[in-house]
Order: C-alpha cells, then sequence, then structure tokens
C-alpha cells in the first residue's frame, strides 16, 4: 500500500465519504439494521459498523469489517449487499474499512475475524445495507420520473419504470439527499438471484497480476526495515548486547532495544537480517529454559489419571464402567503445531505528532489499535490501522497480546523513525504461538447392542484463554474452547452414563486458536474413538454412526452424502482403503471420506470426498475452495505437523522441518453441499477437524494397525 492510498482512505473517512458525489449507507444500530442517515455531497459521515459507497460513476465499493486472508469474503460480503441492491455486479470493488468501535463484531464486541462467523455474523445487516440504498434510489428515481415508488424496479444498477430509466450514479445525490426509510423488507429466498450462484472471486484478478497489496509489501519513501533478535528461550530477557558488528553492516541505521529483543533498523530486509546475523545478545534464560515437549508428555499423562474440571456428566460414568462386560481404553496425542501462514508476520508503523498509523494483516483491528495506543499514550482514534490483505493466518493474527503489532510499535517508537518490522520464517516457527499440544484418555463401556453405555474421557492441554483478557469465558475451571467437540459431541451427550474431565496446566509456551480451535484435536480423537468402539462392536463404521447419530439429522445428512458420493462398501483397488468421519463445528456439518494406501512406509491420500452443510449457501464455489484449503490444511498437520522443545528451544524453523503438504501429494478433492435453509455456518474452519481421523480410520481398515498419535506413521 502506498502512501497516497492510505491518506485518501483517511481523508475520506475525516472529512468525506463521497467521490464524485454519491450516496452513503451506513448502519450503526447492534445488528445493522437501521440506516443512520443518507449523506449528501461533502458531509462526513459517522464511522459505520459497515457501509456502501455509490459514486456518481455507477462505482459500489462496499467497505468489509473483517479481514480478507483467503476466506473469500471479499466476494461474498458484496454478494450478500448486491443481493438487495440489484446493482451492475461488474461495478462492485471493495475495501477494508479502517479500525473503529462502530466496525465491532455483532457477537464478539470487537472489530476481528476469526471463528468462521464472518458470513452468518453479517448475513443480515450487509443485505439491509443493500436492501436500504436500493429503497432511497428508488425514491429518488420515483420522484425524477413523477411516477409512484410501487410503480419502480431495479435491475443491474438502473431503477426503471415504465419506458423511463436511471443509473445508480445518475440517482445517488438525490438519494443522498432523502431521509432515511426504516427497516425494509429483504427479499424473499425464491427471489434470490445472487445468493447460492457459484460467484468467481473479486479479488483474484488483483492477486493474480501481483498488485494486491500485502503487509509486507507496504512501502513508502523513509520506510525503514528492521528484523528483531528475539529470545531464544520463552520468557528470556536481554541481558545486554554489542551492536558494533551489527552496525558495521552496509545499510544498518541503528540498533535498539524492545521489550521482545533487540531491533535491528536497516535499509532493507537483508541487511537487517544480515546486521541481526552479527549482533551479540547475551540473555538470561529465565525460568522456562529446561522446558522439554517429552518430559510435559509424561507430566500430562499423570495428570490424565487424576480428576479434573468436570467439563460435561450425566449418571456415574466410573460405577458403569466398573459394572461393564466390555470396555474400551484408548489414549491418544496431540503435538503442538505452527500456524505457518505463507506470508511472514509484518507491520509497518509510523509516528508523528498526530499520532499512529498502522499497515498490517491482521485478523483483530480493535486490539491491535488499543495496543499501539497504549504503548504510545494516545488514545485509540489516535491510531489509524490499515488493513492490507493477509497472506494467510489461521488464527495468529488475531492475537490477544497483539505481540507482532507491539512489538512493531516498540521499535518505531525507540527509532524514531517510520518502520517496517518483518519476522522470519523461522522467527515464527520458534517463538509464536502453537496449537496446544493435548492427551487424552478414554474408557467407554459397551451394551448387548454394541452401542456405547458409559462414557469418561479426560483431556489435558494448556487453556488458550488462561493469561488472557478472555479468561473470564473460562467458568468452573474449564475453557470451552478446549472441550469443544467433545463435552458437547452427540456421542458423548448421548451416553446415558457420561463424565468429561479437564486439566489445563501451564506450562511456559504460548498457545492460540488454530484453525478450528479445540476441533482439530478433538475431532481426530473422537472420530478416530468411534471406530475403534465400531470395530470393538463387530459393526461397519459407517452404520455404527449411524445408529449413534438416528436422532441428528443435519449429522447423517452429510455422512450419508459423503458415504454414496465416495462408494463406501465398494471395491478399491487392491493396497486402497476407506475411512470416515463425521464432525460439527462452528454451525456447521462436515463428512468425509478418505481413499488412502502406504506407499514405501509413507501414507499417501488418493482421494477425499467431502459433504458439509453451513445451511444457507452464499456462494458455494467458495465453500468447495474452503473445504479444500481447510482438507489441505488438516492433512499437514495429520501427516507431518508437530513442534517439538528441547533444553527450552523449538527444535522446528522452516518448511525444510516444518513440513507442508506438497502439490504433487494433494488428494483429489470433492465437495458436495447439503441443500439447506438453516442459518449460514462457518466454512473457514469445519473442513479440518474431520480428516485426520479420516486418514486414520482409512489406514486402520488397511493396515489393522491403530493410530492414536499425531502426526501418523505407520509401522512405528
Amino acid at each position: 500500500m502506498n502512501n497516497d492510498h492510505s491518506l485518501s482512505r483517511r481523508n475520506f473517512l475525516k472529512a468525506s465519504a463521497l467521490v464524485g458525489g454519491g450516496l452513503v449507507v451506513a448502519f450503526v444500530v447492534p445488528g445493522g439494521r437501521r440506516l443512520a442517515f443518507a449523506q449528501s455531497p461533502g458531509a462526513a459521515p459517522l464511522a459505520p459498523n459497515a457501509f456502501l459507497r455509490i459514486g456518481s460513476d455507477d462505482r459500489v465499493t462496499v467497505l468489509l469489517a473483517h479481514s480478507e486472508m483467503g476466506q473469500g469474503i471479499w466476494t461474498t460480503l458484496p454478494m450478500l449487499i448486491n443481493e438487495e441492491l440489484d446493482a451492475d455486479w461488474s461495478k462492485i470493488t471493495v475495501e477494508h474499512a479502517p479500525a473503529a468501535p462502530a466496525y465491532a463484531h455483532t457477537a464478539f464486541g470487537a472489530q476481528m475475524t476469526g471463528g468462521s462467523t464472518t458470513t452468518w455474523s453479517e448475513f443480515d445487516r450487509y443485505r439491509q445495507a443493500g436492501a436500504t440504498a436500493r429503497a432511497l434510489l428508488v425514491q429518488a428515481a420515483a420522484a425524477r420520473f413523477g411516477v409512484a415508488v410501487a410503480d419502480c424496479r431495479t435491475e443491474n444498477g438502473r431503477v426503471i419504470a415504465g419506458n423511463q430509466s436511471a443509473r445508480y450514479g445518475e440517482l445517488a445525490e438525490a438519494a443522498s439527499a432523502l431521509p432515511a426509510p426504516g427497516d425494509v423488507a429483504l427479499k424473499a429466498p425464491s427471489d434470490w438471484k445472487r445468493i447460492g450462484k457459484d460467484t468467481r472471486r473479486l479479488d483474484t484478478p488483483e492477486k493474480t497480476t501481483g498488485k494486491a497489496v500485502f503487509g509486507i509489501d507496504v512501502q513508502f519513501e523513509g520506510l525503514k526495515t528492521a528484523v528483531v533478535a528475539r529470545a531464544p528461550v520463552f520468557g528470556a530477557t536481554v541481558k545486554s548486547f554489542d551492536a558494533d558488528a551489527a552496525l558495521a553492516v552496509a545499510g544498518v541505521r541503528k540498533v535498539v532495544q524492545v521489550p521482545s529483543g533487540v531491533a535491528v533498523v536497516a535499509d532493507h530486509f537483508w541487511a537487517a537480517r544480515q546486521g541481526r546475523d552479527a549482533l551479540q545478545v547475551d540473555w538470561d534464560l529465565g525460568p522456562n529454559a529446561s522446558l522439554d515437549t517429552d518430559a510435559l508428555r509424561k507430566q500430562f499423562a499423570e495428570l490424565a489419571g487424576t480428576p479434573g474440571a468436570v467439563a460435561a456428566q450425566a449418571g456415574d460414568a466410573a460405577k458403569a464402567l466398573a459394572a461393564a462386560d466390555q470396555v474400551v481404553e484408548a489414549e491418544y496425542f496431540v503435538p503442538y503445531l505452527a500456524h505457518a501462514a505463507m506470508e511472514p508476520l509484518n507491520c509497518t508503523v509510523r509516528i508523528d505528532a498526530d499520532g499512529c498509523e498502522l499497515w498490517t494483516g491482521t485478523q483483530f483491528q480493535t486490539g491491535d489499535q488499543a495496543a499501539a495506543a497504549r504503548i504510545l499514550g494516545l488514545k485509540p482514534e489516535q491510531v489509524k490501522v490499515n488493513t492490507t490483505f493477509l497472506g494467510g493466518a489461521f488464527g495468529r493474527r488475531a492475537v490477544p497480546t497483539s505481540d507482532f503489532v507491539s512489538e512493531a510499535v516498540h521499535v518505531a517508537k525507540a527509532a524514531g523513525l517510520p518502520v517496517k518490522t518483518v519476522w522470519t520464517r523461522e522467527d515464527d516457527t520458534r517463538g509464536g504461538y502453537y496449537r496446544p499440544m493435548f492427551l487424552e484418555r478414554a474408557k467407554v463401556a459397551l451394551g448387548a447392542d454394541g452401542m456405547p453405555k458409559a462414557w469418561h474421557h479426560v483431556l489435558v492441554g494448556q487453556s488458550i484463554m488462561a493469561g488472557t483478557p478472555f479468561e473470564g469465558m473460562i467458568k468452573d475451571g474449564v475453557d470451552s474452547s478446549s472441550v469443544e467437540g467433545v463435552s458437547d459431541s452427540p456421542y458423548v451427550k448421548g451416553t446415558p452414563e457420561h463424565r468429561v474431565d479437564l486439566h489445563s496446566p501451564r506450562t511456559g509456551i504460548p498457545v492460540l486458536w488454530w484453525r478450528s480451535v479445540g476441533h482439530s484435536q478433538n475431532a481426530f480423537v473422537m472420530e478416530s474413538l468411534v471406530d475403534e468402539l465400531a470395530a470393538a462392536a463387530g459393526q461397519d463404521p459407517l452404520e455404527y454412526r449411524r445408529r449413534l447419530l438416528r436422532d441428528h439429522p443435519r449429522h447423517l445428512g452429510v455422512l450419508n452424502l459423503a458415504a454414496e458420493k465416495a462408494g463406501w462398501g465398494s471395491k478399491l483397488p487392491e493396497g486402497r482403503a476407506r475411512g470416515i468421519a463425521v464432525h460439527e463445528s462452528f454451525g456447521s456439518f462436515v463428512a468425509q471420506v478418505a481413499e488412502v494406501s502406504v506407499e514405501r512406509g509413507a501414507v499417501r491420500v488418493h482421494r477425499v470426498v467431502c459433504a458439509v452443510d453451513c445451511g444457507v449457501a452464499v456462494n458455494p464455489l467458495m465453500i468447495a475452495a474452503q473445504m479444500e484449503s481447510g482438507i489441505v490444511y488438516g492433512l499437514t498437520a495429520a501427516l507431518y505437523g508437530r513442534i517439538r522443545l528441547k533444553e527450552g528451544k523449538v527444535q522446528e524453523s522452516n518448511f525444510h522441518d516444518y513440513r507442508l503438504l506438497r502439490i504433487d501429494q494433494m488428494p483429489e478433492v470433492e465437495t458436495h453441499l447439503v441443500a439447506s435453509t438453516e442459518r449460514p455456518g462457518g466454512v473457514g474452519e469445519p473442513g479440518t477437524p474431520p480428516i485426520a481421523p479420516a486418514v486414520a480410520n482409512a489406514l486402520f481398515a488397511l493396515t489393522g494397525q491403530r493410530l492414536r498419535e499425531l502426526p501418523l506413521r505407520v509401522g512405528v
């Protein structure tokens, strides 16, 4: 993003919402259901929650309160507006909105993107924005034509009455002078023309041509680049440093100490990186210098044998288990995982007499704005946040501590210069935040019919919420994100006698939500365990699930569709087998069938059939893309992902030892949607949880080996 662009956006907010005259629709009421006002030319708008702008050139600009990080909301949210607006789709443009309280998420109270919530949280208010704008345009046209509003219709960016017609751009200025209407009726689903139709991404052209601006692309005159020498052990601090060798590197301008370490500020990245390599830092390693994941695993196993905080309970599971004739016992383990987004972390900061301006790819504008304000002694409104495109995030750019943004602000403050602070891949892999490591132990008693009659499940792993501003969400010692997919599982809740215990040890290792959060590990455990129960009962895994889920029609819907499309039970080529899994998360239901083989000791996934029920499908093309994305991400974790610590240091560093799925390993993926009229659910994350258990279950069918640990290793 160049400086001219950032200034134009700032001026737009401070001075005028109109470019060459036009109509601004803004709304501030929670839920976004009422028009706050329609602006006349030259008037400054209120800070909106979400709004659209119609220029005299017919251009419709949609401002997103959320961040586009590949999930497709750059297209989906304008689709919602245009469903009601009836604009010319070729005239739609999109911008990220600035950080402002009025853009707060309707459910979370802060401006952020995460939890697969964007589409469902905006489903009503973005349509309301389009409908309100259309109503104003129709009123303006009716006055111009001398006809009743009821005699007007809209089509492709025009208002039409008989043989009279006017473009939206012609009407925008007059419409802006009209009083705001109250609630306007939304179209019935039977009248939808855009929702439910495959729609190509609006951001594809600029991303394929290189015009798209990501955080790491930001550049303007006078901008320097910094790389920070961070602690080699979590919690370590700087005792002293020698900057002479770093300052001797050509292009290095300053070396400054900041709370996270020592920053080398230079004319460009390579000089900063070379300067950091030459820097001499003496560290106080602190209390975490002996952290070891193997030792932690042993501690977790010991905790699993003791009572924990009760997350769910019915009857007396212990008594029922003690009296049972058949009990299945299993212990599952998943490691710490890095987010490994393609774009490394970065943030550009410019501080001047008027305040501070940030350019970054962030999921958490409100938190980052507040953090910068605290560091600089400013009011939040004095911190301008320019949200760029995000080159992936998966939760890493929605940090309660605002770590990478806060660090960048500290660097710019200490340097007294505009600075872009850039993390290397190794920096983030070794010094970032991680999906928690979990050990889970279960005992399930089966009745004479093979169905569960008692279930005791113990989970041991760090809380994501503990020690953060969200700690208040922990109830009676239970972080719901740790037990989601277990304590609320239809399998557990359908078992007459059950108990779910949780231990949340603190380790000194920073943890954070990771794509699909607790569902990422708990779906692996639950769907693998149900497969174990089916085997113990001597029943087909699909039929067994059908019996367990007989009272859950949406689970059954995706389960049956995936099985049908995959040809469950049909003959496969020699050396291949299928596995199945189904899981609910983020308001959506996903089932997957994986077809696998083992080639020279390595797992090969050939085909994945995915069925999804996400309620109303706004853009089926985007849903399929997100299912594919989630499957790739989940397969990477299932086959390769792990972060290990030894003597306090993370052992993995880059893609050579923290592997991602390669393109030649990508399976064929088919996505099938269950037609639904239910409210939209999320799609950015629900594709990830089922894939690991589907593959593990296929491997059991193929080899007879039950794999209870990720990453999956056959023959180990």
